[in-house]
């Protein structure tokens, strides 16, 4: 079993190959450059590896919340692959893919992106016999009320838990924030979800994979 697996949702361009059982991974720091830089980056992971576009099974995508733009052209390219193989995709939750970075707790892990517009981006998780579960939407929440909704013991991390580090962690007294180790996607646990996936067989298409947009359709930006 093949599976290409990108997520464009961050700053970094994250990026992982399943070749039956060997494992590839890639990272890249794209800034504005991601249109450019995806494509050749899947080009030389493949070619590392061994293998072409034709010989994967399946496409997996990180679906977001994230950035806008990173989040339509990941999705862009993996739905274009998926068409012209005719091949499976597969979407996985950006911040499902980020919990994973945290340790096994008994505290409630908490993913936090920066959401721009001095909101985050958060969803809680828990380990319970083991297993990673999600135990609350995927929300857009000013820091103040990701305070407010979950004050008990928590772990945080990502890049807006520490953008916000002074507030959050003045309300909330039994917090933690990880270090910046813990703040970036990984391909890695994004494989591991997607394995998951193709044993549940949770499979999507072109047209029916979407991301996980958390701002109103009404929000805009209104030039004058």
């Amino acid at each position: 079993m093949k599976i290409l697996a990108i997520d464009t949702t961050t700053t970094r361009l994250c990026l992982g190959l399943q070749v039956e059982e060997k494992f590839f991974e890639y990272s890249l720091l794209t800034g504005r450059k991601l249109s450019q830089l995806l494509v050749p980056a899947v080009g030389r992971v493949l070619e590392a590896a061994g293998s072409k576009i034709t010989d994967i099974d399946y496409f997996a995508c990180g679906l977001g919340p994230g950035s806008f733009t990173g989040m339509r052209i990941g999705l862009a390219t993996i739905k274009a692959f998926s068409v012209v193989e005719d091949k499976p995709v597969l979407g996985i939750p950006t911040l499902d893919i980020l919990a994973r970075n945290a340790p096994a707790t008994d505290r409630l892990i908490i993913p936090v992106l920066d959401a721009k517009r001095s909101l985050v981006y958060c969803c809680a998780y828990k380990y319970e016999r083991g297993r990673l579960q999600r135990k609350s939407p995927y929300l857009l929440l000013s820091p103040q009320d990701l305070a407010k909704k979950f004050p008990g013991k928590v772990t945080l991390l990502g890049d807006g838990a520490a953008l916000y580090a002074d507030l959050l962690l003045g309300r909330l007294k039994n917090a933690v924030i990880l270090d910046k180790d813990y703040w970036f996607v990984q391909a890695h646990n994004l494989m591991e979800l997607s394995l998951e996936k193709v044993k549940a067989k949770e499979f999507s298409s072109s047209l029916t994979v979407k991301p996980v947009y958390l701002y109103p359709k009404e929000c805009q930006i209104k030039t004058r």
